[in-house]
């Protein structure tokens, strides 16, 4: 088993509160949260390089582009009491939506500014990424409801990192600063930061999230057929590299 599935495999089991809750969460059953997207604007050359090749710069904006307008889609769909785009980049907040502006050095400093900078007093927070298309407003709902009852909830990706990352108090999210991010072990990394401050963690489904084209593949698989992801995937993203 390699470090990646091995950290992957370990932070899997079993959550006994993610499990009493599985199931019983509605959308209107839930409390309100605020909802953080964090993204960039989907510029050529400065989103999803690593899908290049096979894809060129320009159909990986594309790409991204359609995930996240497709997590917009999720996120409106879902119980909030705000949603904000946390920006990199020009890209304008959806309809309803407020929006800020990304700031810190590094990845750690700009999720712990998201979480600063759209403090709600006694409403919790809820960040997440544009790279889990499959992503549904039932599981939105699913990991709000879990913020009733635990300090914090954490969605871990296939890759060994983080999807997902629900705050009752969000300040506790200085602890993102010191934990290396894109790491195999950063999903880890991050529970072990979270526990060491006393919190009552929750764990979320562990997703696969888009980095590379067959990433992308596959996450379009569990996507609607009719979803933008879906359609750009096929539409963008070649099967076989140019010899």
């Amino acid at each position: 088993m390699t470090e990646r599935s091995e950290v992957t495999h370990r932070l899997r089991g079993a959550d006994p509160l993610a499990d009493r809750l599985q199931g019983s969460a509605s959308r209107s059953e839930v409390l309100p949260v605020n909802v953080l997207l964090l993204a960039k604007t989907p510029q050529p050359g400065r989103v999803k390089t690593r899908l290049c090749p096979p894809c060129t710069p320009d159909q990986a904006a594309r790409v991204a582009a359609a995930a996240l307008a497709d997590t917009v889609d999720a996120v409106s769909a879902a119980p909030a009491s705000r949603r904000t785009l946390v920006v990199a980049g020009p890209h304008p907040a959806p309809a309803g939506w407020s929006r800020v502006g990304q700031r810190g050095d590094g990845l750690g400093a700009r999720l712990a500014h998201a979480f600063a900078d759209t403090r709600r007093a006694g409403t919790p927070s809820l960040l997440l990424g544009m790279d889990t298309p499959q992503l549904t407003a039932d599981q939105l709902a699913f990991a709000a409801a879990l913020l009733v009852e635990a300090d914090a909830v954490l969605g871990l990706a296939e890759d060994g990192g983080w999807w997902a990352l629900g705050l009752t108090e969000p300040r506790h999210a200085a602890v993102l600063r010191d934990i290396p991010t894109s790491l195999p072990t950063t999903g880890a990394r991050t529970l072990a930061g979270l526990r060491g401050r006393g919190l009552r963690v929750a764990t979320l489904p562990v997703l696969r999230d888009v980095d590379t084209a067959a990433d992308a593949r596959a996450v379009a698989a569990l996507c609607r057929p009719t979803s933008r992801f879906a359609a750009a995937v096929r539409r963008e993203v070649p099967s076989v590299v140019a010899a």
